[in-house]
């Protein structure tokens, strides 16, 4: 089964580019990444930029709508997922909880839908 793990965290919450800190959470993801290839795991996976490059898009009444920026204001964004292939859930919340950002924010971990493909 495949699922999704979306990686969460508060704004301005991770070590400053240029840093030590943020040399040592790089090499974290790094080594966290290695053991998903490693374990055959890893589907794909990526960073996303910051919110204030986000469109986003609704159609109402059969008129698009576009804003900038993501749609609800919350205490933490979205800045990147994993999908893994595992075959249980408790798999793959062992290789969500590998993912550094889940010390400061959250990892949130769905399973995709099959939809007969």
């Amino acid at each position: 089964m495949k699922y999704m793990a979306l990686i969460y965290s508060p704004p301005g919450s991770s070590p400053a580019y240029g840093t030590p800190e943020f040399e040592a959470f790089m090499a974290s993801y790094e080594a966290a990444n290695a053991a998903f290839l490693r374990d055959g795991v890893l589907v794909s996976g990526e960073a996303l930029e910051d919110t204030s490059t986000a469109t986003t898009l609704r159609i109402r009444d059969g008129h698009t709508e576009t804003m900038d920026g993501p749609f609800a204001e919350t205490k933490e964004q979205l800045g990147g997922f994993y999908i893994f292939e595992c075959p249980t859930l408790d798999d793959a919340l062992r290789y969500a909880a590998m993912i550094p950002t889940a010390t400061y924010g959250s990892v949130e971990v769905r399973p995709l839908q099959n939809l007969g493909r």
